[in-house]
């Protein structure tokens, strides 16, 4: 893991764990964003369109067995689903902005239910300047959303009425390989959604995604 995005996820894990670093928290997380946020938009200025849907690694155990342009929306649909359909109770980003349209997307949900040649099939219908426009908006959104969270709100539950709302939107497919995220997200407290999709997550598809540009482009 890159040593300067790890220790910037240390830090601002145990500042949220105290009411009077939280604040402190809050500000780590988002310089930590905006530097993966950074390399995430070098993509666009370095790669060409082809890349986006390459899987040099279709064979191999781990993220980077996926492709650019997958973990971009897989990324993005994930947190937009946990800030607004798991925190908030308020309409996704995806659907307030007509995004599925925009996006040309066949599918709704965070993908994990595709694999091998599914995911490059998928891709490669996707309009990337939209899937840009989208990632953006999710991040604005979020972002200002954790800005908003009081530091009492951290151990907070997943409600079950906010769990049956989840369901009923059918973001998260029904195959195996993607169901387990409901349990996963609605078993988690607000600090912990913070910990997982809107940092760790992020640090963990960009570190593959880098993998295969290197293999793409050498660098």
């Amino acid at each position: 893991m890159n040593k300067e995005w790890s220790e910037l996820n240390k830090t601002m894990q145990q500042q949220l764990k105290k009411k009077d670093s939280y604040e402190d928290g809050i500000s780590t997380l988002g310089l930590l964003r905006e530097y993966l946020f950074e390399t995430l938009q070098s993509f666009k200025d370095e790669l060409e369109r082809e890349d986006f849907d390459a899987m040099p690694f279709i064979n191999a155990d781990g993220y980077h067995s996926k492709n650019i342009a997958y973990s971009l929306w897989h990324v993005f649909r994930i947190e937009d689903i946990v800030a607004h359909s798991v925190i908030c109770g308020d309409d996704e980003v995806f659907f307030a902005k007509g995004y599925q349209k925009k996006m040309k997307s066949p599918i709704i949900t965070t993908g994990n239910e595709l694999v091998r040649e599914q995911i490059s099939d998928f891709t490669r219908e996707l309009d990337i300047d939209a899937l840009y426009s989208y990632i953006e908006d999710v991040k604005k959104s979020t972002e200002k959303i954790v800005k908003e969270l009081p530091y009492d709100s951290m151990k907070l539950k997943i409600s079950d009425e906010r769990r049956k709302h989840l369901e009923s939107l059918n973001v998260v497919s029904s195959a195996e390989s993607a169901i387990w995220l409901i349990d996963y997200w609605c078993g988690k407290d607000i600090r912990g959604l913070i910990q997982m999709p809107f940092s760790r997550h992020w640090i963990m598809h960009i570190e593959a995604c880098l993998r295969i540009r290197k293999k793409l482009i050498g660098r």
